[in-house]
């Protein structure tokens, strides 16, 4: 096995294995040191059956609540994050985020597998929220340590949201479920200590935070977007490129992530997985 770290503020490239094959605990074991330590796994050239998928991610966990996605036919712990080629919807999830931040135990990881691969656009880019809290400016730092955030799916997922019924009918092939369920409210500390590593991460971003407990709402949407600009930083960012057959996996609790598009007029298809955490 080979690990390559990329130049930027995280991930690493990692060659020399199979994954279609099983892999014995000291295998896992390492490779979920390197999934640490650089928070985004890249798997290249890797044709993986849907079971090899479902195999790999219980790897590293349980299988996740995915609460406003459908699954595929053939499986129901994978998720289809598609779009056609002559689709007019907006590119989905293109706001930096954190996986599911409003669950009270939030998802440890996710595993995405390319499938249908356009030949331009779609990187997925990562922010390294680790590096993004150790930069802050002392005073700011202090703030953000204090901070207790209300997390939500509203925005995105209720019948009103963004990816609610309006958004269904104007004819996205993505099957995403919208249910009151998305006004629910969860707190977190804005400022998350992994509980595998013991480093400190800003956590979550605008896209799911609502607002700061004990703040008015003015306040905390002009603190929100002086993090939320600082958390997106170039510096922190690792913008990655999508082959065919290639599988990526990230840790939600040290990272933010967003789509982007540049892809109109191409199929785009990957599968799915979340790997479930054990405590926050």
């Amino acid at each position: 096995m080979h690990v390559e770290p990329t130049a930027a503020a995280c991930g690493a490239a990692v060659t020399g294995i199979d994954l279609s094959q099983a892999l014995s605990a000291d295998l896992v074991a390492e490779l979920r040191a390197h999934w640490l330590e650089h928070k985004v796994l890249v798997f290249p050239d890797q044709p993986l059956s849907n079971d090899d998928l479902v195999r790999f991610t219980r790897y590293f966990g349980e299988i996740g609540e995915d609460p406003f996605f459908g699954h595929i036919d053939e499986n129901e712990n994978i998720a289809a994050v598609q779009r056609k080629a002559d689709e007019k919807t907006p590119i989905f999830a293109e706001i930096f985020h954190s996986d599911w931040s409003f669950l009270g135990v939030p998802p440890a990881g996710t595993v995405l597998y390319g499938i249908t691969i356009p030949p331009t656009g779609g990187n997925t880019l990562y922010a390294d929220q680790v590096a993004a809290y150790e930069a802050l400016p002392d005073a700011l730092r202090d703030r953000a340590d204090e901070l207790i955030a209300i997390h939500s799916a509203e925005l995105g997922y209720a019948p009103d949201g963004v990816y609610g019924e309006g958004d269904q009918e104007s004819g996205r092939s993505m099957k995403i479920i919208s249910s009151e369920r998305a006004r629910e409210k969860c707190e977190h500390p804005f400022v998350r200590t992994h509980h595998e590593t013991g480093r400190k991460a800003l956590f979550s971003s605008p896209a799911y935070i609502q607002g700061f407990a004990g703040l008015d709402k003015a306040e905390s949407d002009a603190l929100l977007m002086e993090f939320y600009m600082h958390q997106i930083s170039e510096p922190f960012v690792y913008s990655h490129p999508w082959q065919k057959d290639m599988l990526v996996m990230w840790d939600n609790r040290s990272l933010l992530h967003a789509a982007t598009g540049g892809y109109d007029g191409h199929d785009r298809l990957l599968h799915r997985t979340t790997i479930a955490d054990t405590q926050f």
